[in-house]
């Protein structure tokens, strides 16, 4: 691993060149012309992106087959299919971040960027276990009582809606987009364990940072894959786009004002409002 001077040097050459492009990953070369050094160009952006493709082809695949099955599976089976929408979803926004990240390496690269997206994904995989709590208590809620279904999609929206404003809200999508304190701080980790312990910081923070955008599939349908796809899109823009802030409290009011309008058009949450929706093929 590269010493921590090394890791300063470096951070703070990428870091100006950044701030003076406007752009994540764009630093400026010694001739004038801009160069992506970002993640575009990067093996380890380029593996996840990869991984992630390949989890959306079986998420496909695996929700074309559960038709037929009721609204909650078992356990186990239900925290391995979130853990692979997670895969979908989330790796293409952690792309930017991990690339960064790897420059530090000096060898084993994808060994160690295997190590650290397995505890981002561990992380994911945790919060599985409180989602499947929440679609189970979802399916039998509003089974028989569309009132209740009607509540309960506008808590979803209103939920979401109030955090995406919240300053933690913002504190822990300022640390997804700027992963210069990040790089440095993991640079002081030790032993074989410190890139898995790396990977799951990072997704603590970025659980903090997009929890309330998962609660949104609830509404729609957890198996929803256009909702799925959405979701997905609003997490890479608010990472990436350097008006990701901006647009997070935009989507924070949009939320809100959804949150009044399913009171008296209830289709807005078609995951809530047909038999077995939450973990279905629903509206794909």
């Amino acid at each position: 691993m590269m010493d921590v001077g090394s890791i300063r040097g470096f951070a703070s050459l990428t870091w100006r060149g950044r701030k003076r492009q406007g752009m994540p990953g764009m630093t400026a070369t010694s001739g004038g012309r801009d160069r992506v050094s970002g993640w575009r160009s990067r093996p380890a952006a380029a593996l996840l992106l990869l991984s992630a493709a390949g989890a959306w082809i079986a998420v496909v695949a695996v929700g074309h087959g559960m038709g037929a099955m009721p609204g909650t599976m078992g356990l186990g089976a239900f925290v391995g299919v979130w853990t692979l929408m997670m895969a979908a979803m989330m790796l293409p926004g952690v792309a930017p971040f991990a690339s960064f990240y790897t420059r530090t390496f000096t060898e084993h690269r994808q060994r160690r960027l295997l190590a650290f997206a397995s505890g981002y994904l561990l992380v994911w995989a945790a919060i599985g276990l409180p989602a499947f709590c929440l679609a189970w208590i979802a399916d039998r809620l509003v089974a028989d009582h569309a009132t209740a279904a009607t509540a309960l999609a506008a808590l979803v929206f209103l939920s979401c809606g109030v955090y995406q404003l919240t300053p933690f809200k913002n504190r822990c999508l300022a640390l997804c987009r700027s992963p210069l304190g990040f790089t440095l701080k993991y640079s002081a980790y030790h032993g074989r364990g410190r890139d898995l312990r790396a990977g799951a910081l990072h997704g603590v923070f970025c659980a903090g940072c997009c929890w309330a955008l998962m609660l949104l599939l609830l509404a729609f349908g957890l198996m929803n894959v256009l909702a799925m796809l959405t979701v997905a899109a609003v997490v890479f823009i608010e990472k990436t786009w350097r008006r990701g802030a901006g647009f997070a409290r935009a989507l924070g009011v949009v939320s809100i004002v959804l949150a009044v309008l399913v009171v008296a058009h209830p289709a807005i949450a078609p995951g809530l409002h047909s038999p077995n929706s939450t973990m279905t093929k629903g509206t794909m």
